[in-house]
Formats: C-alpha cells, structure tokens, sequence
C-alpha cells in the first residue's frame, strides 16, 4: 500500500499523477492553489510529476471521495500517462486508499502522507524524529487492516481448526494482531519519550521566567523566512532554504533589544493549509514554544500571492492551540521581491488583514527592517520592564551582578559605601528590589 521514494533511484523518479479532488462549496481559487502547493511538496521529494488536475465531484462519495465515473477517468488518464503513482491532494479514509490503489494498479498517496514523508526527511533532532516517527504510526496504524490479507490467501482463507481459536484464524489475521500490538506499544513509548522532552522544556522556561527573560516564537506559513529572520536577528546559523518545511528542530537564540531588555527568540515548524491534525498534536512539544511565548513574531511572504490565506492558516492554527489573542507582531517578509510599484498595495492588504496588529515591512535576507522590528518588540514588551536608578549599599553588591545578568545597566557610580546603578530591569526583578530605588 504504501512506498518508499528511495525505491527508485534520482535518474529514474517516480511518474507521479497528482489529483485533486475538487469539493462541493470549494473555490476553484482555493483548490487550484492547494494542488500548486502540492505539486512543491511532491517535488520535494523528488517525484517526477507528469500531470497535476483538478476533479469537481457534485457530492462526496464513501468509496473514492468522489464519484464512480471520476474515479474512472482518473484510471484512464493514470493509464495513459503510464503513472506509477498516484497523489491525491485530499485526506483519504484508509479504506478510500486501499479502493484507489485497487484501482488503478499503483501505490496512492494522500496529501497527508506527503506532508509526513517530508517530515520523515527533515527531521534531525532527536525530538523531532520522535515526533515524526509518533504522526507516521498514527497514520500507519488503522491502515494495516489489508496488508496481510495474501497471507490468508495463500493458507486459502481460516482454515479449519478444531473449535476455532487460535488455529483457525489465517497467518494474515496473526500477523496484523501482532503488528497492531507492537505499533500500539510504540506510539505509547514515544509518547511517553516527548512528555520526558516536555518536562526538560519546562524547566529551562521556569529558569527564563523566574529571571524574567521574555520570550518571542517567530511563526508563520512553511518557506515564508521564518529562519532566514531568525539569522538576521541572532547569527543563529539556522538552515534557511527555500524549500517547504526546511527545518523542523525548534532554534532558540539570546538577543538583546535596543532597550537593553534580553529576549529568547525561538523558531518554530512552520505551518501549511490542511495540516494534518496528528501532526500538531504530534509537534506540541515544539509549538509549545508559541504556546508560552510573550510574543508572536509572524511572518508573512509578502512576494506570495496567497499571502492573506497564509495569515489567516497560520492564525487558525495558532487560534486551535489556545494563543489566538497573544500580542502579536505581522512581519511582511521578502517585500524585496515584490515589484515596487506594488508594495504599497500588498501592505496596505496584509494591513487590513491583521487589523490592529503592528505590521513591519521586511526583507530578512537582505537584512532590511531589523531595526524597525526590533523597535516593535521593544513597545510591545515595554510594560514588562522599568527604567530606573537604585541606591544599592555595598554589601549588597550581588544585586549588581543580577542586574548585568537579567537587564541592562546604563551607569555605575560609587557614592561612599554606595553603588549607583541606573538600568534597565525586568519589573518582576525591579518589584522586588524597589527598596533600593530612588525617587
């Protein structure tokens, strides 16, 4: 039922037919621009493709999602193009799956697949291929009903053991009894593993809250430049490719603002239409950075067309996961590629899509608009730190080195048995301190 792309070598691709099936109450727009997506995620993993269409079903049907006849036509055009794969940009039941590849006499993937394959093959922390290896055996798992099935033919079917049992089931049934048991104690042994990971994430964010570091997770839609900005903020050295999905290890770098208050900036995966539910639920772990951040730094590819779908997929996603309403600041990446009697209008729109949220033109490549960025996270953080000058006896003098540590100090001077500090501190930090402030 299912295949590997390292089946075939680089000069010989698989013939890949991609189809997408084509909804009642769809726009022919959004599907159009779902099957384009689709044809990047396909060529990511090196798939030939020879023909990518859209086909309109009047109303769903159980067997193939669509209706007999259309599946007939995708037969035939399979045939003719001599595909040895079919993609189809929808969600398949694992039953519609099995109905297609009986079909049309070749392995069929669904949009959910390609996107978790994709996954498989850039993921390289070791959390990341956790998280990868528990969406694939959720998918994998009710899947396996018919792949044993040529076992029982081969025994020809139950058998006739005395009174039934263990005997009288098929070699087919045994084997999947067996890989359904060892799939199910797989999924709840990475489980297990990513609850360990999540409680190692916790702890180092107690550390950064207690110190009162804030924090910002950049999100966005997949290959918008999330870690292209990432390394213009902090040199981080992140992979930065334009290809979908370039990274999927979460990054998490020091920076100070022009205020002098530290913030965490942390990359995160990037978001794409019609994700597959299990892989949030899957990558929890990482998107549990935006989930604790104090700030969203989205990023948008200003150059794309669906740019505003993009916005609002990403807010969706953001919005399922319970940080809807976190303050939040719209960067309008890669305007350099917008044709510059056009980028007032495509700004002027993103504008109008993300309402009162503050909006930066950027160019995280080039390193245009840094410092307006950094600007906007200094008044979006401002509440959270306070301007001061403190009167600190000597013998406190640990209390400088707090200082250096969590915030910025702007000047010291020694007074008698007296150290003058003007700073920049975390208010968390200056609240308990505020004996030594000065009026």
């Amino acid at each position: 039922m299912s295949f590997d792309i390292r089946e075939k070598t680089e000069a010989e691709p698989r013939r890949a037919l991609l189809i997408g099936i084509g909804l009642p109450g769809e726009k022919g727009r959004e599907r159009e621009a779902l099957l384009e997506e689709l044809v990047d995620l396909v060529s990511n993993l090196g798939f030939g493709i020879i023909e990518s269409r859209v086909m309109w079903t009047r109303e769903l049907q159980a067997k193939y999602l669509c209706g007999i006849g259309k599946a007939a036509e995708v037969q035939s055009l399979a045939k003719e193009l001599k595909a040895d794969c079919l993609v189809i940009d929808n969600m398949l039941s694992p039953s519609q799956q099995r109905e297609w590849e009986e079909l049309v006499g070749v392995p069929v993937k669904d949009r959910e697949e390609i996107i978790l394959d994709i996954f498989a093959r850039r993921a390289r922390t070791r959390e990341a291929v956790m998280q990868v290896d528990l969406a694939r055996m959720q998918y994998a798992l009710p899947r396996m009903a018919g792949m044993w099935q040529h076992l029982d033919r081969q025994r020809g079917g139950s058998g006739g053991g005395k009174g039934g049992g263990a005997a009288a089931r098929g070699e087919g049934e045994k084997q999947i009894e067996v890989d359904r048991r060892l799939a199910r104690e797989r999924i709840e042994t990475i489980r297990r593993e990513l609850e360990v990971v999540r409680r190692q994430r916790a702890t180092q964010r107690k550390e950064r809250t207690r110190r009162g570091i804030p924090s910002a997770a950049i999100v966005g839609y997949t290959n918008a430049g999330k870690s292209s900005l990432l390394n213009a903020l902090t040199d981080a050295g992140v992979l930065a490719q334009d290809i979908l999905f370039a990274t999927l290890d979460t990054t998490s770098r020091k920076i100070e603002l022009p205020d002098g208050q530290p913030m965490v900036v942390t990359d995160t995966v990037g978001f794409i239409r019609n994700l597959p539910h299990r892989l949030v639920e899957a990558f929890k772990s990482t998107l549990e950075e935006a989930v604790v951040a104090d700030l969203l730094i989205h990023v948008v590819d200003a150059s794309d067309v669906e740019a505003g779908r993009h916005y609002e997929t990403t807010c969706s996603v953001l919005a399922e996961l319970g940080v809807g309403d976190k303050p939040m600041i719209l960067v309008c990446n890669k305007l350099d590629q917008v044709e510059e009697e056009r980028r007032a209008e495509v700004l002027e729109l993103l504008r109008s899509t993300a309402g009162a949220t503050p909006c930066v033109p950027m160019s995280a490549i080039r390193g245009e608009g840094i410092e307006e960025l950094l600007a906007a996270c200094v008044e979006a953080l401002s509440h959270r730190v306070q301007v001061a000058t403190y009167r600190i006896p000597q013998a406190e003098a640990r209390l400088l080195a707090i200082m250096h540590r969590d915030g910025k100090v702007s000047s010291v001077e020694y007074e008698g048995n007296d150290i003058v500090v003007r700073a920049i501190l975390p208010r968390e930090f200056a609240a308990r301190i505020a004996s030594y402030r000065e009026s």
